[in-house]
């Protein structure tokens, strides 16, 4: 099974599971949804009604942390880790994960630095661990470990939940997109009609070429055939060059001998 359908897969359980529950009962589904291994969306659990129904009660804190969950970093808990729950090695996990999903959102070479500091991991051996058993096996990332530039560059990221009103920009950048893809199709189109013209000019050349040439040879064909019959009108004529074979066979005169 892909990683897509798997997703599709966990989210329609979690929404069945989420839409039975009320008030603080949804609290073990936000603790077993934020850490599930294979679960890396979160949008369509918090669109689910009895969950929105948690803003402002006791029981809010269960949706901070899915919020936390769908849009937010690791450097986001440690800010926050004041008013949020404590959160088990396996949802620090997974929020390192969502982290790397969210830097390789806006650049494709991600250095080592800034991800040692990012996910808070205190040598290279480590990091590269990280990113290869945690994030590369696990589908997420693809890419390639720099170790002499000390870089990780990112070949494909899963795409993370679209925060709030990220969903304006990725309109405007579509968009912008389309317009681009009109006007560069509008070029290609001339292109063609372009080379269309130039081929059918092309031909035509190539046509008048050849007719040329053809009657070239007819002009040719024609004199020669002129300069032949001229030397057959020559030696037909009377007066003329005297026939080898007549001339052979005329008896000759016979000579008498002087007395």
């Amino acid at each position: 099974m892909d990683i897509e359908q798997k997703q599709a897969d966990l989210i329609e359980h979690f929404v069945k599971r989420a839409s039975a529950l009320q008030g603080s009962a949804l609290g073990a589904l936000v603790a077993d949804a934020t850490s599930h291994p294979s679960l890396f969306a979160f949008s369509e659990i918090l669109a689910v009604p009895s969950v929105l129904q948690l803003e402002g009660t006791d029981s809010s804190v269960y949706l901070d942390v899915l919020r936390l969950f769908a849009h937010g970093t690791w450097s986001d808990y440690k800010r926050n880790a004041d008013r949020l729950l404590q959160l088990v090695p396996e949802q620090v996990l997974k929020l390192k994960q969502l982290t790397v999903l969210t830097l390789a959102e806006t650049n494709k070479v991600l250095p080592y630095d800034q991800l040692m500091q990012e996910l808070d991991v205190t040598n290279v051996r480590e990091l590269e661990d990280f990113l290869i058993n945690e994030c590369m096996y696990a589908g997420i990332v693809r890419g390639k470990l720099d170790q002499l530039r000390r870089c990780f560059e990112v070949q494909f990221a899963a795409g993370r939940d679209l925060r709030p009103g990220q969903l304006g920009g990725m309109i405007q950048t579509l968009s912008s997109w389309l317009a681009t893809s009109d006007n560069l199709l509008v070029s290609i189109q001339e292109k063609i009609k372009w080379a269309d013209s130039m081929s059918e000019l092309d031909k035509k050349h190539r046509k008048e070429v050849e007719d040329r040439v053809e009657e070239v040879k007819k002009s040719l064909s024609l004199k020669a055939d002129i300069d032949f019959r001229g030397h057959e009108e020559i030696y037909s004529e009377p007066g003329g060059v005297m026939d080898y074979e007549e001339d052979r066979s005329r008896p000759k005169r016979r000579r008498h001998p002087i007395a």
